[in-house]
């Protein structure tokens, strides 16, 4: 099903959620197309759930926007998995896309380092620098008897959307522009004093488009040299391509955030001058795999005496996941499974 922007503001034109959805797109010049991305109560419910220092919660928040893009566009059931790690404050990061749109992601970072790099920081802190120099692996698994695919590309102090587009430089040879947001939305009336004493909710957002193959095209193999003698990557010369970079590089954050300006809407300011066409949404939601079946398994992996390191004081097994921080507990019968207790 397709939405044909064809004017800002027209009534019945866009009839799903302007949260928590990516909408695909693309313009009236062939190769050329993208998706852009909205997250509300998704995105708020993970960093919430974490309560992570503010500038580990934008991190993590760019990566659930940028992981929902990318997932999205899978063209068969699996995951999509992104993850950094580095030796920077924020060491460790994961984002799990699961289709058809069930996003979880956590983070890990030395509290003692990030705090100084905050500190006298004012709220801006370098985001390369809290990660550091490492590496960013992007995981396809199809799941079945698929072979799972994974690209990595070195992390040298720059932010996620810049080791990104590296990827799809170095792996995929794909001239690409991605642009992430993700802010703090104080909610009506409660505007005045400091932010974090106000009611507030996490919002998300992105865009990203690239210039694909056209049809019968191949992309070079091989970086090329572009006229100024820079290298760069088959396409990214082409003058619609450069024209739509240009015009998705005027969006700013407040509109990839804003819940009252619909996806379409924002499509047709951008880029009403290529013909673009805004396609069905796709529903994202936060959603853990965790189980209690699953936890049981895992740890019905472990011998007697590795299970006995595992009891805490009261002599149960307490299990906490990473991702969505529900705690399971595990209290061993004789002669039977164990019984399991969870909470959040």
């Amino acid at each position: 099903m397709v939405s044909n922007t064809s004017g800002e503001g027209q009534s019945g034109i866009w009839q799903g959620p302007s949260d928590d959805v990516v909408v695909p797109f693309n313009t009236s010049q062939k190769g050329i197309m993208g998706r852009v991305t909205r997250l509300g109560p998704a995105v708020d419910a993970i960093l919430k759930r974490h309560d992570y220092p503010l500038p580990v919660a934008e991190i993590l928040g760019e990566a659930l926007a940028l992981t929902a893009l990318l997932g999205t566009a899978l063209k068969f059931g699996g995951k999509l998995i992104l993850q950094t790690k580095t030796d920077g404050p924020l060491n460790f990061l994961v984002v799990n896309f699961e289709t058809p749109g069930h996003l979880r992601g956590y983070a890990g970072f030395d509290a003692e380092k990030t705090t100084a790099l905050m500190k006298g920081s004012e709220g801006i802190v370098d985001k390369g620098k809290l990660f550091g120099h490492g590496h960013l692996a992007m995981t396809i698994d199809p799941g079945g008897d698929m072979d799972r695919y994974q690209g990595i590309v070195a992390m040298e102090g720059q932010p996620l959307s810049a080791a990104a587009l590296t990827y799809f430089r170095q792996s995929e040879q794909l001239p690409t522009y991605i642009r992430l947001a993700v802010a703090r939305h104080v909610q009506p009336g409660n505007a005045n004093g400091p932010v974090e004493e106000a009611p507030y909710t996490w919002r998300a957002g992105g865009l990203l488009l690239q210039h694909l193959p056209q049809e019968g095209g191949k992309q070079a193999s091989e970086p090329v040299e572009n006229e100024d003698g820079s290298l760069g990557v088959a396409g990214d010369q082409d003058e619609a391509w450069q024209r739509t970079r240009i015009l998705a590089a005027t969006v700013e954050d407040h509109e990839l955030l804003d819940p009252t300006l619909a996806p379409d809407r924002l499509l047709y300011r951008l880029f009403h001058e290529e013909g673009v066409r805004a396609y069905e949404a796709r529903p994202i939601s936060e959603r853990c795999g965790c189980s209690q079946e699953r936890v049981e398994d895992v740890v019905g992996r472990f011998d007697p005496e590795q299970l006995n390191e595992l009891r805490d004081d009261n002599g149960d097994i307490v299990v906490t996941c990473e991702f969505c921080s529900t705690v399971y507990h595990f209290e061993p019968k004789e002669g039977g499974a164990p019984e399991t207790e969870t909470s959040k």
